[in-house]
């Protein structure tokens, strides 16, 4: 079972393949969320300083049930913290919100603010600024990995030519119909593991008529389609959901797509259009 399958960092620490992403989850929603998840299986979870919620995600972490060493918990460094000092308090602020001894991955949000997303300029000094104090976290055990979220090759290469320590993976926007394979091999390629944020494209790939049949082939619902999809590709899949019956039907993953029907999805048609989720914090309103 998926939820039992762990995929190793570059530094020897194991993560859940299949991670509760929490977006858009109301902190006060969200412990029972986190908690009904943990019951069902769910090691991984998923949160951000910008989605207002890790206090909730924190809560639900503490009161599971279950040994805090045998879940994974990630949080993301807001994407305007550009400096070493702010990052530096950032961290400490997201430990003593969650109410966690330490955090299992903490990652740059975005290389660049919200505002400025998808702008010219990469925020190259702000973002080693930011990492430097990630670093020192990580060495200090308050952060078991570190990483980074939305960056570009570019991005990474100013961290992997200047940093001390390498970024562990990188969680980007990937989904059928949206799959970065260039970057994604760029990723691999240096030693990173891929996170997979938003597999299901928002909800809006159920409005595709030709995964929707691909889906009835195998017997198997559009999510449980699109997440094997990722996983087959070697990336770690976060899909976000408050259900249980989401959550369990999202876990439940066993099949295989064949090369052939993989080639298709990889082919897909671009979604154009993400509906509320092109705002804030996916996409700073821009697209």
């Amino acid at each position: 079972m998926i939820l039992n399958e762990t995929y190793t960092l570059q530094n020897g620490v194991e993560i859940p393949k299949l991670g509760l992403g929490t977006w858009m989850i109301e902190d006060d929603v969200v412990a029972d969320a986190v908690k009904k998840a943990v019951e069902i299986g769910y090691r991984h979870v998923d949160t951000a300083q910008a989605y207002q919620n890790e206090r909730g995600v924190g809560e639900g972490i503490r009161e599971s049930g279950v040994a805090r060493d045998e879940l994974f918990v990630t949080t993301k460094l807001d994407a305007g913290i550009k400096s070493y000092e702010d990052a530096k308090a950032a961290i400490e602020g997201s430990l003593e919100t969650m109410g966690l001894d330490y955090i299992d991955l903490m990652i740059i949000h975005s290389p660049q603010p919200w505002q400025n997303f998808a702008g010219d300029d990469r925020f190259f000094e702000g973002n080693l600024a930011a990492w430097k104090a990630l670093e020192e976290a990580y060495d200090a055990g308050k952060l078991r990995a570190i990483g980074v979220s939305n960056f570009q090759k570019e991005d990474l290469e100013n961290l992997i030519s200047n940093a001390s320590v390498k970024p562990m993976l990188n969680q980007i926007l990937t989904h059928v119909s949206n799959t970065p394979f260039e970057l994604i091999d760029f990723i691999k390629s240096n030693d990173m593991l891929v996170e997979a944020y938003s597999p299901v494209g928002h909800g809006k790939i159920f409005d595709n008529e030709e995964i929707k049949s691909m889906a009835e082939k195998y017997n198997v619902s559009i999510a449980q389609l699109c997440i094997r999809y990722v996983l087959q590709l070697g990336l770690l899949p976060l899909p976000k959901t408050a259900n249980p019956d989401h959550m369990k039907n999202n876990a439940d993953v066993d099949f295989e797509i064949s090369a052939e029907d993989m080639e298709t999805l990889k082919n897909a048609e671009p979604i154009k259009d993400y509906g509320d989720a092109s705002a804030f914090p996916v996409f700073g309103g821009k697209m």
